[in-house]
């Protein structure tokens, strides 16, 4: 296993492995590589300890989480997300099933040597405390907007962070609605009645394209709070501040 000279480049601009040493990003490529994978492949196994840390180069991945015969979306990610990164550093069951969304690009990296380059190389330890504190800000931010808003106040909520992240106007969902449920917290049928509701704010909805002619109205019902919603765009892998919380990468919250 190794990565090809011509694609080491690539690896070296990744977030996580940016200000690696010169001999932690030889031996990342000698163990490392990357890999096209189909749409629909599962990458990690809820409950399983995970062999390798993943870094999402194209496409997207859906993590999901389950109880007894109930599952729900979790995040879905972008690029350029890590996942699993806890699982690996703990060597510890992983907690979510990872599937691809689309066909994919990974780049994969055994556990053992990125522990071993994590305990020996102080710049990609600090970087696994950013990423790592970023997906903490991001579950906190989360958790606060499912326990202390109605769905209808979340849906509105997910509505005028997608249309700043979209440079407003007209957005476009970018999941699919049975999806962004999940994401939600909600069920299908709660989200239907959802977006209907929203009618009266001035939300239009025609298939996966939504238009908010009433901006002011909307948020009045939504209060957006910098300290729960994350408007911040998809652009820019490198934005800093932990991947500004990994709002570029979860779709939905951060």
């Amino acid at each position: 296993m190794s990565i090809k000279p011509i694609d080491l480049s690539r690896v070296r601009d990744l977030p996580l492995l940016a200000s690696a040493s010169e001999e932690s990003l030889s031996l990342i490529g000698q163990g490392g590589f990357l890999q096209w994978t189909p749409k629909g492949a599962e990458l990690v196994a809820e409950g399983e300890v995970n062999d390798f840390l993943y870094i999402l180069l194209d496409g997207s991945v859906e993590l999901e989480g389950t109880w007894g015969d109930r599952d729900s979306t979790l995040a879905v990610l972008r690029p350029l997300s890590s996942f699993v990164l806890a699982s690996v550093v703990l060597e510890a069951p992983a907690l979510m099933t990872a599937r691809t969304l689309s066909r994919s690009q990974l780049l994969m990296i055994p556990g053992d040597l990125f522990r071993r380059v994590m305990r020996e190389d102080r710049g990609v330890s600090l970087a696994v405390i950013e990423e790592l504190s970023g997906c903490y800000s991001g579950l906190v931010r989360t958790i606060k907007s499912h326990k202390l808003r109605a769905p209808l106040v979340r849906l509105a909520n997910y509505l005028l962070v997608q249309q700043q992240r979209q440079g407003g106007g007209v957005l476009r969902l970018p999941l699919q609605k049975r999806m962004l449920a999940s994401l939600l917290g909600m069920t299908p049928e709660n989200l239907s009645r959802s977006f209907a509701a929203l009618a009266e704010y001035g939300v239009r909805v025609d298939g996966p394209l939504v238009t908010i002619t009433r901006p002011a109205v909307l948020a009045r019902l939504a209060k957006p709070d910098p300290l729960i919603d994350n408007p911040l765009p998809v652009a820019g892998a490198m934005m800093g501040q932990a991947g500004r919380e990994r709002a570029a990468h979860i779709e939905g919250r951060a």
